[in-house]
Formats: structure tokens, C-alpha cells, sequence
């Protein structure tokens, strides 16, 4: 049976994928975290049998972003080689955040 004949398969995180998708759709100009989400998902959904809207919508967005896929390649390896590790700005700005009062308790 060939491929085009098969029913799409739904991917366990269709949802919250969309929802990223949509939000990139709306980025004019994308940071570290929007570039590395757009190339994680095309990483994600390559050869994926199934949500083609949602591959439709990340040419889409590369293409209003001005982006071939090989310059998404090469910034998102330069991000990493960076030391961005995704999260690690919320860790950064818990540093410091007056939770520890000990100091304040002593007389």
C-alpha cells in the first residue's frame, strides 16, 4: 500500500506543539529559545507520517523569519556551543530572590 494511501498518524505531543508553533508563527524576531524550539520541531517531525499542517507552519515561519534551513542549522549549533541550556534563565533569576532570611533572624 503506498504511502499516500495511509491515514495520517497523530503525534503524542501534537498539542502542545501546535501551541509552540502558533506562538513562533507570531515571532518577528526570534531569540535563542524561539530559534532553537523551530529547529528542535523540525528535528521532531522529520519523516514524521502525520501533522502536516504543523510542518507546513514551520517552512512558514523560517520563511518569515528570512531563514533557509541550513542558517536555522547553523545558529542553533552556534547557540548551543554557546553554553544555552534551555530553562537556565529562570535558575538565574532565582539567585538572590530574598527567599534565604537567615541572615536577617540573627541579631
Amino acid at each position: 500500500m503506498p504511502a499516500s494511501d495511509q491515514p495520517e498518524q497523530q503525534h503524542p505531543l501534537y498539542a502542545t506543539d501546535r501551541d509552540l508553533v502558533d506562538a513562533l508563527l507570531a515571532t518577528e524576531r526570534p531569540a535563542d529559545p524561539q530559534l532553537v524550539d523551530l529547529g528542535r520541531l523540525f528535528m521532531r517531525y522529520a519523516g514524521f507520517p502525520g501533522a502536516t499542517d504543523l510542518q507546513a507552519d514551520l517552512d512558514k515561519t523560517l520563511r518569515l523569519w528570512g531563514l533557509s534551513r541550513e542558517e536555522l542549522n547553523q545558529r542553533c549549533r552556534a547557540i548551543w556551543a554557546s553554553g544555552y541550556r534551555p530553562g537556565a534563565e529562570a535558575q538565574e533569576q532565582a539567585v538572590g530572590s530574598g527567599f534565604d532570611t537567615a541572615d536577617q533572624d540573627s541579631p
